[in-house]
């Protein structure tokens, strides 16, 4: 696990993992494999009972480093996505604790990702939300999956194909977030949190958490599957590289429908 990229601190059985990629967090591969790394090391620590993740910066996670699918091809992407949807679904469900996500402030995209694969979501009331990848294009394949079966089909259909960013207090009305809590005040209500959680039985939590995970999971992973494929193929099209360079280059795209 790089440090550079995720802080790693442990106290009274309580693990913290700050994401540190400045200046927004943008994911990159090896920022994912720090995180990947951070949950794993908590997880096979007997010591530890509960994790939160939280952000070295005012931007919890801006999303995608969009280098990664400018004019790459779709195996390169695809090696990504095996990353952040395969590897970090299968982390959560296998860790055995309790995890939460600690924002304040803007989270979008693959961050959105990393959010809602924790268990509980705490939000400082001046955070946005949002999945902007249609406007550069992209698709929040992932959160196809995920976002309707938190929020409803017609709750999820327009964050995802307006691409607009929401408030906390939209996010909480729409279920995504567990609580919503005064600025700057996330971290240390994600800490009493996961002190309260803490302080459980470890072995009942394993054994609860276990189950709670079987019960939601369904047939979540051959959906992911399928939204990995779709996000893959999505960025080998005309339209996706022009986009992106749009994007970076700060004007309007001229999509071509191909």
């Amino acid at each position: 696990m790089s440090s550079d990229l995720v802080r790693y601190s442990a106290s009274n059985g309580i693990v913290e993992l700050m994401l540190d990629r400045a200046p927004v967090n943008a994911l990159s591969m090896p920022l994912i494999d720090a995180l990947l790394a951070g949950l794993a090391k908590a997880r096979d620590d007997e010591t530890v009972r509960a994790v939160i993740i939280g952000s070295a910066h005012k931007v919890f996670c801006a999303g995608l480093d969009l280098d990664l699918v400018r004019d790459k091809p779709g195996i390169e992407t695809r090696k990504f996505l095996e990353k952040l949807y395969f590897a970090l679904n299968d982390m959560q469900y296998r860790m055995g604790k309790p995890t939460i996500a600690a924002i304040d402030g803007a989270v979008r995209a693959g961050g959105m990702t990393i959010a809602i694969s924790c268990d509980m979501i705490i939000a400082g009331d001046a955070s946005t939300f949002g999945y902007p990848e249609i406007d550069v294009g992209l698709i929040p394949a992932i959160h196809f999956v995920q976002l309707p079966r938190l929020v409803g089909k017609h709750q999820a259909f327009g964050p995802l194909f307006l691409g607009d960013s929401f408030d906390a207090a939209t996010a909480y009305r729409m279920g995504l977030l567990s609580e919503v809590v005064p600025k700057g005040t996330a971290l240390d209500r994600a800490r009493e949190v996961a002190e309260r959680l803490a302080a459980k039985s470890s072995i009942i939590m394993k054994i609860g958490r276990d189950a709670f995970m079987r019960a939601i999971d369904a047939d979540f992973r051959r959906s992911v599957e399928n939204a990995a494929e779709s996000f893959a193929l999505v960025a080998t099209t005309e339209d996706c590289q022009e986009g992106l360079k749009a994007f970076v280059e700060k004007r309007a795209p001229s999509y071509r429908g191909r």
